[in-house]
This record gives structure tokens, C-alpha cells and sequence, in this order.
């Protein structure tokens, strides 16, 4: 999914002195360990030995008529050897964990940003807590724990931990023998702002709160937005520039809602007006209409390390101006994971039957939105740890669609080196610890709960599949889990109602009240079948209508 709905808004430029290092400096320029090692091991690159390799041949541009419609490669300081270099530290960064109202009251929650693994629960009071997602006893996920009376307990042995991370309860231990020091796990800080609970990944630095994104639009009175979290199944770098692609919503989303026809698609505009250490913005829209009288193009906004966020004001026939936001925070969940809250809003009232629309079906249309684009977004991702080259000699970026990938992607070479990996536009470092997989309960019964994920399997036992829409969303999602608990009643009432029904129209003699009977049982059961048909909206495997047999 992209930028499904054109946005403007008026929203505060921060700056950022820019900083061009010739190759002669680079080397006195204090930065991360990492890019050091690339530079006092540049001969090991020209070998193909290195996973960190800057584009060669960097002159190597597109002489003939392609030039016209074709990005280019290499900016001038590239191509007189220079490099635009910042310090960075992605640690020192708010990463956007959970949406508050979706945070379980009863149990804990297992999260991870990058290779960090964090439990997330609430504690006996109802505050937020974030601990390092292991008990210091045997490393098992105190995620896979449960809270008792407000302490989070590890079900391996029921060592108890209190708020501060403090283990308050050993049960091996001899009577009057006190708990070591040592026993206590680590924690995190976290904030909730504006609805969106974000994590400090930083042990050596102090949280800043400064850096907390804070959104303009959400605050102002009348805005309601539409929030929805997802699960998907490739690098959040990948994700974040599927979003801050507009050109392919017409052809990838066609007639998914009315704001995508394929015959629509066409060359879009693209300007730049800020490009910082934290980000860049910008203006963007069809080519087709410009010029046009009262127009307002969409407004862009990336800012580190994973906000992405389009808005736009229309002012209506009545003289009343409206904002309108989308909101995408991408965190990386893990090689090739990535999980993505998405809030739509504006200040614009429903009318007519939108009123009457329940928050779960909107939900289920977008994760429509993002299974039409899974399946394409997994193989790049494929490809770009296949190739382990930089995106600059993988893609052909158009100036008439894929202007803001290209500009991602150069950030990235600013900022990578402060990253765990990164895949950049002349850059890249590959992940160097291999990839956490979580294993599916293992042995027979495991056989029959694969085979039916969407409903939980034998029990409470599941097999997390990617391709279905229960565990990428509905498991996260607190309206669409209480919607599919409420359907389920409902059809197991309607079908013992259905039941009750028809067998006294069998018994009764009058023709009138056999009558009556059966269209009854008719009712129920089709009102059963409509259960039934929105928990399958919930819980469906992923298939391309094009593809379907």
C-alpha cells in the first residue's frame, strides 16, 4: 500500500546543516565503528570480500534518450568522489512499539525492533512496562510468561519481576535466603504519545524526548482517524518505500476502494524542498493537474528513523477547510519482518451510509490493501539479499514516479552506517548476525493446528502464517478480535435457534405455523451464513484473484 489518499499539511521544517566530505577527510570524521572498518578495509571491496561496497563506476551514467525520464545515479559530489556523511546511532531513536488501545489488559506481549526482542505488558496499577524479552535464570521469553497479581512471572520456573524489573519472587530458593542482585532483567523506556506507545532503544543515553514525532493534524479538534497494525513479511526499508510510492496504487490496487483505477495511472510531479540528517519533504501529485485552478498537491514528510506521513487541506464549497493525514510508522520487527501502524484521519465528519461502516471492515479492506502488495514486496526483498549489491545498480528509478525511493534510499547512504544493516542507493551492509526464526509448535497435534490456523488449531495451539490475515492483523487488532468472538456467538446462536426452529415445524400440524417455522429457520441460517462470511473476511488466506484455480 502507498499513498492511498492525496494530503496536505502545514507542518514545522526542521533543519539540518549539511555536511560533504571529500575522500581525503573522511578518515579524521569521528563516526560508529563500522564505517571505519569499511574504510581501513577498502582494498578487500575491489576482491568482491567486503559486504559493505560503495558503487563503483560511479560515472557510469545513461548517455541517450533515456536520460530524459531516467534518475539519476550519481550526484556531482559522487561523481568527484564525495560523500555526504552523518552521525547516527539507531539507538538513539523512538521507534514506534504498539497502538496503546491495543495493548493487552491480562497478558504479556512479545515485540522486537531489529534483533532486540522486548516484552511489553501492564503491570497489577495498569502502568505500560518493557522489559528485554528473557529471564536472566535460563534466557526463556518472559513474553510466553504470565502476570500475576501485577508481576510479570516466567512460566520456565515462576521467577516473579515487579515494574522496575526487579526479581521479587524465587520459588527454588531456600526459605529466608535472599535474591541475588544479579536476578533482575533490563528495561526499557517508553512513552505514550498521542495514542502510539514508542520505545528508547538506548541503554547508554538518556531518552530524549525531543525526538518523540509529534502530529500536528491528530491534535486539532474533529479529527478522527481510522488505526490499524499489521504484520508483513519483509525488511521495513522495503515497506517504507512501497509507501512513499504513489505511482503503483492504480495498477497493484485497482478497484480495491475508489480511490485506485488503474486507468488513472499515469506520470506524477515530484519537488523537493527539504532535505536533512533526519529526512526529507516535499510536494507531489498527478502531472495532469497542475495548473489546474484550487489544486493542492499532497504534502510528503519522511523523518527518521521510520515516520512517513502525507497530508493535505481542501477547503469545501462552504469556505470550512478539512485536514486530511496518513500516517505509516514502520517499525523493523526483525530481518525480512517489519510490523506498521497506519492511521488514516481528517476533520471531516462521516456522512451518509460511512457512518454506519464498523471499524472492522475498514480494517479488513486494508489489509486487502497490503496482501495485494506482499507478494511482489517478499521477492524484492529476496533479491536485494540475493544480489548484495546497492539499489543504485538494481532499480531504474523514473523522475515521473519514483522520486522519493530515490531520495529514501540516498538517505540511507548518509545514515546507514549507524544502522544494524542497511540497503542503500550506493551503499550497503548486510545483516552480520543471522536471522531469529520462531518455530511453530512441533510433533503431531502441530499437524492438525497448521492446518487450520485461522481457527487456532487443536485448542489454543496455532501455526503463524504470514499469508493469513488473522495473524498479520486480527491477533494485534483489539476491535477485530472482540468483532470475531461477537460473530462466532452470534452463529452458534442462530444455528441452535435454526435448529430449535425446525424441529418443532416437523412436530406442530398447523400449515401456517410449519410456515412460519421454516422461513424463521431461514432467517437464522442466513444469518448465520453472514457470520460466518465476516469471520472468513478475518481470518482468509491470501490468494490473487487473478491466480485463483
Amino acid at each position: 500500500m502507498a499513498l492511498q489518499q492525496p494530503f496536505l499539511s502545514e507542518l514545522l521544517h526542521s533543519s539540518s546543516k549539511r555536511t560533504t566530505l571529500p575522500k581525503s577527510s573522511l578518515f579524521s570524521l569521528q563516526i560508529p565503528q563500522r564505517f571505519n572498518f569499511y574504510l581501513q578495509n577498502k582494498q578487500f571491496k575491489k576482491q568482491g570480500r567486503s559486504c559493505y561496497a560503495i558503487a563503483e563506476n560511479l560515472g557510469a551514467e545513461v548517455l541517450d534518450e533515456d536520460q530524459s525520464v531516467i534518475l539519476e545515479n550519481s550526484s556531482l559530489d559522487e561523481l568527484r568522489g564525495q560523500r555526504e556523511i552523518v552521525g547516527y546511532d539507531w539507538t538513539e531513536e523512538w521507534y514506534p512499539l504498539y497502538l496503546t488501545k491495543n495493548v493487552p489488559d491480562d497478558a504479556p506481549l512479545g515485540l522486537t525492533v531489529f534483533d532486540k526482542q522486548v516484552v511489553l505488558y501492564k503491570d497489577g496499577s495498569g502502568e505500560l512496562r518493557c522489559f528485554e524479552d528473557r529471564c536472566p535464570h535460563r534466557l526463556a521469553k518472559l513474553s510466553e510468561g504470565q502476570l500475576y497479581d501485577g508481576k510479570l512471572e516466567c512460566l520456565y520456573h515462576g521467577w516473579q519481576f515487579d515494574g522496575d524489573g526487579k526479581c521479587v519472587k524465587i520459588p527454588q530458593l531456600p526459605e529466608n535466603a535472599k535474591i541475588p542482585r544479579s536476578a533482575c532483567t533490563k528495561t526499557y523506556e517508553i512513552r505514550d504519545s498521542q495514542g502510539v506507545i514508542w520505545i528508547w532503544m538506548s541503554h547508554r543515553t538518556p531518552p530524549n524526548v525531543n525526538k518523540i514525532p509529534w502530529f500536528e493534524n491528530f491534535e486539532r479538534k474533529g479529527f478522527r482517524d481510522i488505526s490499524t497494525i499489521h504484520e508483513l513479511p519483509y525488511d521495513h526499508s522495503i515497506l517504507l518505500e512501497n509507501l512513499m510510492d504513489p505511482a503503483h496504487v492504480p495498477i497493484s490496487h485497482d478497484r480495491t476502494d475508489f480511490t485506485a483505477k488503474r486507468e488513472d495511472a499515469g506520470p506524477l510531479f515530484f519537488e523537493v524542498t527539504e532535505r536533512t540528517n533526519r529526512g526529507f519533504a516535499g510536494w507531489w501529485g498527478k502531472e495532469k493537474d497542475q495548473g489546474k485552478a484550487n489544486y493542492t498537491p499532497n504534502f510528503l514528510r519522511f523523518e527518521s528513523p521510520c515516520v512517513l506521513q502525507n497530508n493535505r487541506e481542501i477547503v469545501d464549497e462552504s469556505g470550512e477547510k478539512h485536514y486530511f493525514s496518513g500516517l505509516f510508522l514502520c517499525r523493523p520487527s526483525g530481518q525480512g519482518k517489519s510490523m506498521l501502524i497506519v492511521r488514516f484521519g481528517n476533520t471531516r465528519k462521516r456522512t451518509g451510509i460511512l457512518k454506519f461502516i464498523p471499524n472492522w471492515f475498514l480494517h479488513q479492506n486494508a489489509s486487502k490493501v497490503f496482501e495485494q502488495d506482499m507478494g511482489f514486496l517478499s521477492s524484492q526483498n529476496e533479491i536485494l539479499m540475493k544480489e548484495k549489491v546497492p539499489t543504485k545498480k538494481l532499480y531504474l528509478n523514473l523522475k515521473s514516479s519514483d522520486t522519493w525511493v530515490a531520495e529514501y534510499r540516498k538517505w540511507m547512504d548518509k545514515v546507514g552506517h549507524g544502522m544494524p544493516y542497511h540497503f542503500g542507493h550506493s551503499t550497503i551492509f548486510l545483516p552480520q548476525q543471522p536471522a531469529v526464526v520462531e518455530h511453530a509448535p512441533a510433533g503431531f497435534v502441530a499437524n492438525f493446528s497448521a492446518a487450520q490456523p485461522a481457527k487456532g488449531g487443536i485448542g489454543d495451539m496455532y501455526a503463524p502464517n504470514p499469508a493469513n490475515r488473522y495473524f498479520r492483523h486480527v491477533v494485534h487488532c483489539r476491535d477485530c478480535s472482540n468483532a470475531i468472538k461477537a460473530f462466532e456467538t452470534w452463529k452458534k446462536a442462530l444455528s441452535v435457534i435454526a435448529l430449535v426452529s425446525t424441529a418443532f415445524a416437523i412436530l406442530v400440524s398447523g400449515r401456517q405455523w410449519k410456515a412460519l417455522l421454516l422461513l424463521w429457520t431461514s432467517l437464522c441460517l442466513a444469518g448465520a451464513y453472514a457470520c460466518s462470511t465476516a469471520i472468513a473476511m478475518n481470518t482468509t488466506n491470501f490468494i490473487r484473484t487473478h491466480r485463483r484455480l
